[in-house]
């Protein structure tokens, strides 16, 4: 027993080792910088794109394993481990495998929270944008890779690439991504932990629009990916899998707007603003592509454009809301709201699937401009001001609140002020950032899953911190 508890205690400090450069100080705490930040972009893209390889080579598997359509496409329905995928030949296993890689598949859903901790207020939303960039692009790569390997190998061949893949991002990561300490400290208790997702729902108005926001628009995007493998595969188009891979390059060109997007957009106006923007590009790609895609080419074209530049949209905006909530239980919140996103995949594949297979692509299609049409309803029915459930109180004004006083404000109230008021102004405001999710005052704050007490924001010099003092809470 003795030296098999020895044994274990070896194992656990080889595989919990830090890099010296990596290890947390307190004195020194690691910045965010931009190669940090591309490093889990590309962890964030080459980590989400395995549930993505099988989608437009459905047809492919289909005959491989001699199921139908309508069977095989229970694949993308499972998979929103690893090795097996490549090796197996029954089809059943395959589902089990694909399984088993979508529940593991979390190192996105761990990042995007990390930077929401490391990234300063004022660049948030451009950081966040990176990543979320990062785990769109993963979505689509994935098609382009896969419809590329597939056309000139084997369908098998892709998966052994992504074997490949997550062994170099484990490398880079242990490598490169800094320690950092817990948001909380004190240990929580794992089904308290769990609980307080529930409870920070409950009482946060804003998660919740942002939840039934990512639902109903997540479920259009893999709706339309996987039922246009089989649009594209059959007359009048007949492409194959290449063609079919390629098309997702269209979706590709709509990330570059992102990070841009983000900067001059998204940081400087609230959320909600974007969100409706967003949704307003998706609905109109979506009908365009539904009403034209069965006899020009162009409508799916059209469609794959805006519905990913649409989506993405919407999603960073709800995230840089959401991560403002709950700074201590950035997770928790993050968690809540991907679970909505994925429900709404799942549904929008499985309800996508079974349209296309009855009523073909304009039923399909069709579907998703009404869970568009609910998403626009949702964001109607709260405005950005509002404190409440429904209603838009506080104004229609568009531009954010919670950043502070300009720098002209300050010079003009700062006379008789030294220099260095000015940094801390600008400490003030990123703190105000983090602790405000687009409203003018912060209600009650849960951490935890509880919720602590109110907190009256009036004046940049009542939340006034020094640089040190946020680097420490980092």
């Amino acid at each position: 027993m003795g030296r098999l508890q020895t044994l274990w205690v070896k194992l656990y400090s080889i595989v919990s080792y830090t890099p010296k450069r990596c290890r947390y100080d307190p004195a020194n705490p690691p910045g965010f910088s931009m190669p940090l930040n591309l490093l889990f972009g590309f962890a964030a893209t080459f980590t989400v794109a395995n549930l993505y390889y099988n989608h437009p080579i459905l047809n492919i598997l289909a005959d491989d394993f001699g199921v139908t359509y309508e069977a095989v496409s229970v694949v993308p329905t499972l998979m929103q481990a690893g090795i097996g995928l490549c090796l197996t030949r029954n089809f059943q296993v395959f589902l089990f495998l694909s399984f088993v890689t979508a529940l593991t598949t979390v190192t996105p859903q761990l990042m995007l929270p990390l930077v929401g901790d490391l990234a300063p207020a004022h660049r948030r939303a451009t950081a966040l944008s990176i990543v979320v960039s990062g785990l769109l692009l993963g979505m689509l790569i994935a098609r382009v890779l896969s419809g590329v390997v597939t056309q000139y190998t084997t369908w098998r061949d892709i998966y052994w690439l992504s074997f490949g893949l997550q062994y170099l991002i484990l490398i880079l990561l242990w490598l490169f991504m800094p320690d950092y300490p817990s948001t909380n400290p004190g240990g929580l208790n794992y089904f308290k932990m769990l609980w307080s997702i529930v409870t920070i729902t409950i009482h946060e108005p804003v998660l919740v629009q942002a939840c039934l926001v990512g639902f109903f628009t997540s479920s259009t995007f893999t709706s339309f990916w996987t039922t246009l493998t089989f649009l594209l595969s059959e007359p009048p188009y007949n492409y194959n899998n290449l063609v079919i891979g390629l098309f997702a390059l269209i979706g590709v060109g709509s990330m570059c707007f992102g990070p841009p997007y983000s900067r001059f957009i998204i940081d400087k106006f609230v959320p909600l603003f974007s969100v409706i923007l967003g949704e307003f590009i998706c609905i109109t790609g979506i009908a365009i592509g539904t009403y034209t895609g069965t006899f020009a080419i162009a409508g799916p074209v059209i469609q794959a454009f805006a519905i990913d530049l649409g989506l993405q949209t919407s999603q960073i905006a709800n995230r840089s809301a959401i991560y403002a909530i709950a700074p201590k239980a950035r997770n928790r919140v993050n968690t809540a709201y991907m679970v909505s996103v994925f429900c709404g995949q799942l549904m929008g594949t499985a309800v996508g699937n079974d349209l296309f297979a009855k009523g073909g692509w304009i039923s399909s299609g069709s579907a998703s401009v009404g869970f568009i049409a609910a998403a626009l309803l949702v964001c109607f029915s709260r405005g950005p001001w509002e404190k409440g459930w429904v209603g838009w109180g506080g104004g229609w004004s568009v531009r954010r609140r919670d950043l502070g006083p300009q720098k002209g404000d300050v010079e003009k109230s700062g006379a008789g002020q030294q220099n260095g008021s000015l940094g801390d102004d600008e400490s003030a405001r990123e703190k105000m950032a983090d602790e405000m999710a687009g409203e003018p005052t912060r209600g009650a704050e849960v951490t935890g899953g509880m919720v602590g007490e109110e907190k009256d924001v009036e004046g940049v010099e009542m939340c006034a911190r020094t640089d040190h003092e946020k680097d420490a809470d980092l």
